[in-house]
């Protein structure tokens, strides 16, 4: 599967942004997809997943309550809504996908990587 993540941008904190990634092939639904961020001199970190139903989502404690998780299966998309942005959630973005099915916030359970998008915050 080929993974296509947009939406990124420049908002002021407290803002909002919906990211966006969309899939190729038919087994999109079959997959678990997960959100991580990178920011500069950081390491990766697990931001958001959604199980292959949709069912079942997980969030990072930092972004609990302002993230949202979703996704349409007809359109093979996945989205975060990102609400209340803070200066701290700047990072570049990726999507990814992991052939379980179930939720998983460790890196390497996903096989699948889309390209990344940046998302700063402004103070």
């Amino acid at each position: 599967v080929q993974l296509q993540a947009s939406g990124g941008g420049l908002v002021q904190a407290g803002g909002s942004l919906r990211l966006s990634c969309a899939a190729s092939g038919r087994t999109f639904r079959s997959y678990a997809m997960g959100w991580f961020r990178q920011a500069p001199a950081k390491e990766r970190e697990f931001v958001a997943t959604i199980s292959r139903s949709g069912a079942i989502t997980y969030y990072a404690d930092s972004v609990k309550g302002r993230f949202t998780i979703s996704r349409d299966n007809a359109k093979n998309t996945v989205y975060p809504q990102m609400n209340s942005l803070k200066p701290e959630d700047t990072a570049v973005y990726y999507c990814a996908a992991d052939p379980s099915g179930s939720i998983a916030t460790m890196d390497f359970r996903y096989d699948y990587w889309g390209q990344g998008t940046q998302v700063t915050v402004s103070s």
